[in-house]
């Protein structure tokens, strides 16, 4: 991954650190010059604002218990406890090791939602390319039969890939193409269906309902939203919205490698408290990475 990733958010943790350990505050001082700024430095790191202020008021907590104990290291202690509340986001989450789901069934089907330019299709293909290296048989569905050009790269994919792609004309009913491809799958004994849908903006209604009868009709084993790091709380609205409206099983956020802020992860979590089950860390098909929160939490502290 490329230096620099999650830095701002990195700084303003270590900053915490560092007052917090050089000046022994007072949780009065910290209240007084520092929460605030803090829970502003946050929300400009794209960590949302519910988020931002439960991490400012367990420090405010952290710092009165560093003011009672004895003999411990203060930095060390803070930043376990900086550690532990970052943990706390994730808690309740639940968890999908999806590659370990796929040994359960003959056939998974995966649909993937998303709007345009998170790269949905992109992540689709590293997806493919990973299970495939796993040894599964897996079929790209061109359901997106909405916007140009759209079914041209994921066919690219698959060439790229060795992987077919089940798609019919422009114009036809998505759901329709999602059940002629799992006939298709049966038929032919793949092991995983990875259906591209349609990205239009996530408050178009007429993509809702084309999406919720794709669901009805595919009758998906999982429903996947990806989302880009880069575009912060708007990466969190979408979530938000396509959890409400179709109902979400996991994230994958695409685009981490440029993230040098560091808090949309955080963000979605916590506001559709699903978890993140792959991280795009790249642009090559093996750059794509299993989510880890011990990772995430190594790599901010």
């Amino acid at each position: 991954m490329v230096f620099g990733m999650f830095e701002k958010l990195k700084r303003i943790l270590r900053e915490v650190v560092d007052v917090v350990t050089t000046k022994q505050i007072s949780v009065k001082e910290f209240d007084e010059k520092y929460a605030d700024k803090l829970i502003i430095d946050l929300v400009e790191s794209d960590v949302a604002l519910p988020v931002a202020e439960e991490i400012v008021s367990e420090l405010r907590s952290t710092i009165s218990n560093i003011r009672v104990r004895r003999g411990i290291d203060v930095q060390e202690y803070l930043r376990n406890e900086i550690k532990r509340i970052i943990r706390q986001v994730f808690r309740n989450v639940g968890s999908i090791d999806l590659e370990n789901e796929l040994k359960k069934r003959n056939l998974t089907i995966i649909v993937f939602l998303g709007v345009n330019g998170v790269g949905k299709t992109t992540t689709i293909a590293k997806l493919g390319y990973r299970f495939r290296k796993l040894g599964y048989r897996p079929l790209f569905v061109a359901a997106d039969t909405f916007r140009a050009g759209a079914q041209e790269q994921l066919k690219e994919h698959g060439k790229r890939l060795g992987i077919p792609v089940f798609s019919r004309p422009y114009g036809t009913d998505p759901a329709a193409v999602v059940y002629d491809s799992i006939v298709f799958a049966k038929q032919n004994k793949f092991d995983i269906i990875l259906v591209d849908t349609a990205g239009r903006m996530h408050t178009d209604i007429d993509l809702m309902d084309e999406l919720r009868k794709i669901i009805r009709v595919g009758k998906p084993h999982y429903k996947i939203l990806v989302v880009d790091a880069l575009t912060g709380n708007d990466a969190v609205e979408q979530a938000k919205l396509f959890n409400d409206k179709i109902g979400v099983d996991g994230v994958i956020v695409t685009k981490l490698d440029a993230d040098v802020k560091g808090g949309t992860i955080l963000s979605v979590v916590h506001t559709i408290r699903k978890p993140v089950l792959y991280i795009g860390v790249g642009q090559k098909y093996e750059d794509l990475r299993r989510f880890d929160v011990d990772w995430l939490i190594d790599t901010l502290i």
